[in-house]
């Protein structure tokens, strides 16, 4: 009788500690892009909702067009980006359940001591670009399709320049992140058009600084959306809308709010506008 009664003690402990094992082990994979990664965000906000929740989230930091297929392809249960209109496009095709705000920053171009295309202290984007494509000064871009890429691209074509046509020459590619094109352009000496956030946090500036800001079309809005489990049966739905629901709560935009490297805000949040 006893050996029958410590038996059912083992055995219910056992579960006791399987079910939390099976807790602490549930993650879920969030695409993003690399501003949110290498900014340190992450590094900041998803050790509170691990605390909070138990579920340990994985990052794969890419640029925001390969994020968006990634998941298109499944290979994700949240997609966390800055590209509106491609995150929208994304939802409408049947890949995402919706779309919400969660924060904003700004892009900004930043350039060398020098100046030699004369834009340091602009606040027109557009005309700013267009001297730097008069005076064939080096600009190297992300080329790689991210949010960062598509912004400048639109901004480009504001400015009438086919930047595709003077490729190779004073506009140079990396097809890279944020940080390896800012490392090749400061080395350069050349403009680059990078988020903030990356900006602030980036460690080899050189002799950069901000050269143009303050635009309005350098707004730089983050999305963030759940993957469809009814496309892709093995999304982790409800963990997922868990993160969702996280980060998109008063205590989620806090601690959005509360990240700060020199003691500078990075990100604003704006859910729910």
């Amino acid at each position: 009788m006893l050996r029958r009664y410590l038996m059912s003690l083992a055995l219910g402990a056992a579960l006791v500690f399987g079910a939390g094992a099976a807790r602490a082990q549930e993650f879920i994979v969030v695409q993003s892009t690399t501003s949110t990664l290498n900014s340190g965000l992450f590094g900041h906000i998803l050790p509170i909702f691990r605390d909070r929740t138990g579920i340990e989230v994985r990052v794969v930091a890419v640029g925001t067009g390969q994020a968006i297929r990634n998941a298109a392809n499944g290979d994700g249960d949240v997609l966390f980006v800055h590209a509106r209109a491609a995150e929208e496009a994304f939802v409408a095709e049947g890949h995402g359940v919706s779309r919400a705000d969660v924060m904003y920053n700004d892009f900004v171009i930043v350039g060398p001591a020098a100046d030699p295309a004369g834009v340091a202290g602009m606040s027109d984007v557009v005309a700013a670009l267009a001297r730097i494509a008069g005076a064939e000064a080096p600009f190297v871009s992300r080329g790689d399709d991210s949010g960062t890429h598509k912004a400048e691209l639109r901004l480009w074509q504001e400015a009438g320049i086919d930047v595709q046509a003077v490729s190779g020459g004073w506009y140079r590619e990396t097809g890279s992140g944020m940080g390896a094109t800012l490392n090749i352009g400061t080395a350069m000496g050349a403009y680059i058009l990078t988020d903030r956030a990356t900006w602030i946090a980036f460690g080899n500036k050189g002799d950069h600084a901000v050269a143009v800001a303050g635009d309005p079309r350098l707004f730089n809005q983050y999305g963030i959306i759940l993957v469809n489990p009814a496309r892709h049966p093995g999304v982790r739905a409800e963990a997922g809308q868990a993160f969702i629901d996280w980060v998109l709560s008063d205590e989620g935009q806090a601690a959005i709010a509360e990240f700060r490297v020199d003691g500078q805000q990075l990100f604003f949040p704006n859910a729910g506008g």
